[in-house]
């Protein structure tokens, strides 16, 4: 068992919660800084919005970068945002796979109901169409370990006919996607590999579903974190037997995605309240044990810890940062086609970003970059 590992037993094991600090919290709305920044970072501003919000071409074309909204969140106070494409901050947007990061979070809170354990098989809550596959663990679904032999394909990946993804969310599956999910066989053994998998952060929202519904009711995902958020505009999709698509369908606005970001800037606290277990937020931004031993698709701005994406080096595999313009201990929530929630703890700094990017030009380390540079000495 690693050092980390221990020290979650052990933590999990003990009675004994850490007090919340009291500082205000956006649970209505953010606190308005933007007149003060825009005063103060003209030029910096200028060059954050000539990289993220100048079209190339016709809208149609879908070519370059595609901002649909900002959202800059400075020492608690948004200190920039603004809108694309027909969006407003009214107006909530597929966040595609921020949703898991999500998913992990109500993992941490099942966990402080003892609902479940990351220990748990799979079977220990829902039915898996192979028994084999009962060997995979909660933890094995966090660090996407599964091993299962899932295709994570999308429209420029390969045959459609041949992506596990595409068939769970629009074909075969989506009635009932554990099922579909559990009926892959596997190419290797539960913790043994990191696979980046949809289908293991919604099997994973199944088994939290499994865990909670009998207590806390079908909507538990408001009643356990959205709704303490005050997160009014989120809606989450269902497959067809009623369990919340972990991977992909989470829709809320920018400023409400940026409430998520602030719960973990703020070690799982939210209006004094422990919303995540204590030390919750470190555990889930630490490498994960499998991307270390053997990946596949990996590429080197991939380094996850438990379904978030890190600004870390793997130890042992690869020296360099992600995002080398960002501070290391940076994490984020992404999704497919230019979604993501930015926390840069050193900075107290949140950055929500939604868009429709299609053609890969988009760079996450140059915007963030643009990003700190409007924040630099602000107080």
């Amino acid at each position: 068992m690693s050092p980390l590992f221990l020290a979650t037993a052990l933590a999990f094991a003990l009675p004994a919660r850490a007090e919340c600090p009291s500082r205000p919290t956006p649970t209505e709305d953010w606190p308005d800084g933007r007149a003060e920044a825009a005063a103060a970072k003209p030029a910096q501003i200028q060059a954050l919005e000539d990289y993220a919000f100048k079209l190339e071409g016709e809208d149609k074309e879908r070519k370059g970068v595609r901002t649909d909204g900002v959202v800059i969140i400075h020492k608690g106070r948004v200190v920039y945002e603004r809108y694309g494409r027909g969006f407003d901050a009214s107006k909530r947007h597929l966040s595609w796979s921020v949703s898991k990061s999500f998913t992990s979070a109500l993992v941490g809170i099942a966990m402080e109901r003892n609902a479940l354990s990351l220990d748990d098989s799979i079977c220990k809550h829902v039915k898996a169409k192979r028994q084999d596959n009962c060997a995979i663990t909660v933890r094995n679904l966090m660090e996407f370990a599964s091993g299962l032999d899932w295709r994570e394909d999308y429209e420029d990946g390969g045959s459609y006919q041949t992506s596990s993804v595409l068939a769970m969310l629009y074909g075969q599956g989506r009635q009932d996607m554990v099922s579909f999910i559990t009926a892959h066989e596997r190419s290797d053994e539960p913790g043994t590999s990191w696979r980046y998998s949809s289908g293991d952060a919604t099997l994973l929202s199944g088994v939290l579903d499994a865990a909670l519904r009998p207590s806390v009711g079908k909507d538990w995902p408001w009643v356990l974190l959205l709704d303490k958020l005050g997160m009014k505009s989120a809606t989450w999709e269902r497959d067809g037997k009623g369990v919340v698509v972990g991977s992909s369908y989470l829709l809320a606005t920018p400023r409400d995605l940026a409430k998520f970001g602030f719960l973990y800037l703020n070690d799982g606290c939210w209006a004094g309240e422990r919303v995540l277990p204590e030390n919750w937020v470190t555990w889930s931004t630490q490498v994960s044990e499998p991307i270390k031993r053997k990946s596949y698709e990996r590429g080197t701005d991939d380094v996850q810890g438990w379904q978030w994406w890190l600004n870390r080096p793997i130890p042992g595999v690869q020296a360099e940062l992600p995002w080398p313009s960002v501070p290391e201990g940076a994490f984020a929530a992404r999704g497919h086609w230019g979604q993501s929630i930015s926390i840069i703890p050193s900075k107290e700094l949140i950055v929500v970003r939604t868009a429709d990017d299609r053609d890969g030009s988009f760079s996450l380390d140059t915007f963030l970059k643009l990003a700190l540079a409007v924040v630099e000495e602000l107080p």
